[in-house]
């Protein structure tokens, strides 16, 4: 089975940055594709940013700039470090790791920007 627990959410105020950590352990193929989403109360989940084993990174178009994503194949590990945050940015973070069309998700995070 494959876990996936995220960590480093909280509360931060608008203008400030967070760094997300997901682990993901079990049995977990070579190449894969870890990334986030997020969901806000209220809306759909919504990706957030992806990168493969080879560190290949995508984003979505509006968090381009303000959001970094990055991993450490040999830990399993990928973060996602967030700068200048607005209310906007409020919402639960969702690890997801993929293989080959197998998903698996994290439990999530939570992450308040007070304006």
């Amino acid at each position: 089975q494959v876990q996936l627990v995220e960590s480093g959410g909280g509360l931060v105020q608008a203008g400030g940055s967070l760094r997300l950590s997901c682990v993901a352990s079990g049995n977990i193929v070579k190449f894969n594709v870890m990334g986030w989403y997020r969901q806000a109360p209220g809306k759909q989940r919504e990706w957030v940013a992806a990168s493969t084993t080879y560190g290949t990174t995508n984003y979505a178009d509006s968090l381009k700039g303000r959001f970094t994503i990055s991993r450490d194949n040999g830990k399993n590990t990928v973060y996602l470090r967030m700068d200048s945050l607005t209310p906007e940015d409020t919402a639960v973070y969702y690890c997801n790791l993929n293989e080959g069309g197998l998903e698996h998700w994290g439990q999530g995070t939570q992450v308040t920007v007070s304006s």
